[in-house]
C-alpha cells in the first residue's frame, strides 16, 4: 500500500512537470509570434526594434504628406471687439493669440542672433509712380539706417520713371531692383494694381529667392528700428488713425455688392494698407485672393471705398494675421505721439496730395 502511494505521487509529479514544459513552450511560441490578446500585443526585442523602425518611417512619411492648414474665421461670427490699448496700457496679444508688437515686448539681443543663423532674405516692394519717385531717397536712406540692419534685403521698386530712382549707398547684402511698369492717370488705379503686381512678382521671382516679403508705401520714412520682431507667417499693421475706434466706425467697405463688404457688427482692427507682409507663400495667397476679389468688383464696375486696403481688411478679418504690428510701425508725421506709442519706427510723411497725385 505504501509503495502504491509513492508510485501514485511520482505519476502526479511527472504529469505536472510535463504540463509545465508544454505551457512554457506554448507561451514562448505565442509571445514570439506577436499575437494579439485582448488588445495587447507582446513583442520580442527584435520585433520591437522592427516596429519602432516601421512607426518611425510611417510617421515621417505622414509628415511629408501632411498639408499645413491654417484656421479661418467663419463669416458672421459675433464676438466682443478686441482692444489695442487697455486700462493698463498697450495690449500685446490678440484674442486669437497673435502677438501685437510694441516697444518692450521683444529683446533684439536675443532675437537677432536667432534669425541671423537662418540666413534669411527679406524682399521689400515699393511703388513709386509719377511724382512719387521724389519719396524714394528718404525711404531708401532711412531704410538703410533702420530697416533689417545686418540682414539680406532686396528692394523691388516698381516705377514708370526708372531713371529717377536715386543711387543710394547700400550696406552689405542689400540690393535695389528696379521694375519698369506702365504709368496711370488715376492714383486709385495704381493702388488697385498693386495686388496683381505683387502676386506676379512672387510667382516670377520670389518664390525661391526670398523667405519673407513686405510691401510698403513709398511716401514714408523710417525713424527707428524695424527688425526681425516684425517677421511672421502673415503680418498686418494696425492703422494709427483707428486703433481706438469702435468697429462700426471703421472705414470698411459697407456696400453689400462689393467683395470687400464687412458688416458693422464684425471687425477686429482697421489695418493700414501701407504695410503688409509675411512668408512669401502666405503673402502670395493674400495678394492672389485680393486680386481675384478686385477683379470681381471691377467686372461689376465697383471700386471699394479704399481700393486694395478695403480688400486687405476683408482678408485679414477672415484670415487672421499671425502677428500684428502696433501703430509704432505705421504712424503719421502730422500726429503727435500718444502715451502708448513710445517710439515711432515708420511714418507717412507730410505731403501735398494735389501736387503729387495725377488726379484728385
Amino acid at each position: 500500500m505504501q509503495h502504491q502511494n509513492v508510485y501514485s505521487f511520482l505519476l502526479v509529479l511527472i504529469g505536472m512537470s510535463l504540463a509545465g514544459v508544454i505551457y512554457l513552450g506554448f507561451s514562448s511560441t505565442w509571445s514570439s509570434r506577436s499575437k494579439d490578446y485582448q488588445g495587447i500585443t507582446i513583442l520580442s526585442k527584435s520585433e520591437i526594434s522592427g516596429e519602432q523602425r516601421k512607426c518611425s518611417n510611417s510617421s515621417s512619411g505622414a509628415k511629408e504628406n501632411q498639408k499645413i492648414l491654417y484656421l479661418q474665421s467663419p463669416q458672421g461670427l459675433l464676438y466682443k471687439q478686441p482692444t489695442v490699448v487697455g486700462p493698463d496700457g498697450p495690449v500685446s496679444l490678440t484674442p486669437w493669440l497673435a502677438p501685437i508688437v510694441w516697444e518692450g515686448t521683444f529683446d533684439p539681443t536675443i532675437i537677432d542672433p536667432i534669425y541671423k543663423q537662418k540666413n534669411i532674405t527679406i524682399a521689400t516692394t515699393v511703388f513709386a509712380l509719377g511724382k512719387y519717385t521724389q519719396f524714394l531717397t528718404a525711404f531708401l536712406e532711412s531704410a538703410e539706417q533702420y530697416y533689417f540692419v545686418g540682414f539680406r534685403v532686396y528692394y523691388y521698386v516698381f516705377t514708370d520713371k526708372p531713371k529717377e530712382v536715386p543711387l543710394v549707398k547700400l550696406g552689405k547684402a542689400r540690393h535695389v531692383v528696379v521694375l519698369n511698369i506702365p504709368s496711370s492717370n488715376r492714383w486709385q488705379e495704381i493702388t488697385l494694381r498693386r495686388m496683381k503686381m505683387l502676386e506676379n512678382l512672387i510667382e516670377d521671382r520670389l518664390a525661391f529667392q526670398a523667405d519673407y516679403i513686405f510691401s510698403l508705401d513709398v511716401d514714408t520714412k523710417f525713424y527707428g528700428r524695424w527688425g526681425v520682431e516684425s517677421l511672421g507667417r502673415l503680418v498686418g499693421v494696425i492703422h494709427p488713425g483707428y486703433y481706438q475706434t469702435p468697429r462700426e466706425q471703421f472705414p470698411y467697405e459697407r456696400r453689400l455688392e462689393s467683395q470687400a463688404f464687412i458688416p458693422s457688427t464684425e471687425g477686429d482692427f482697421y489695418y493700414g494698407g501701407a504695410v503688409l507682409g509675411g512668408l512669401v507663400k502666405d503673402v502670395h495667397e493674400l495678394a492672389k485672393t485680393c486680386r481675384e476679389q478686385l477683379d470681381i468688383d471691377a467686372a461689376k464696375s465697383i471700386e471699394a471705398v479704399w481700393q486694395e486696403e478695403s480688400h486687405l481688411n476683408k482678408y485679414f478679418l477672415y484670415n487672421k494675421p499671425s502677428k500684428l504690428l502696433s501703430p509704432e510701425f505705421l504712424w503719421q508725421d502730422f500726429k503727435a505721439k500718444t502715451n502708448e506709442v513710445k517710439i515711432i519706427r515708420f511714418s507717412q510723411v507730410i505731403k501735398n496730395y494735389a501736387a503729387v497725385r495725377p488726379n484728385p
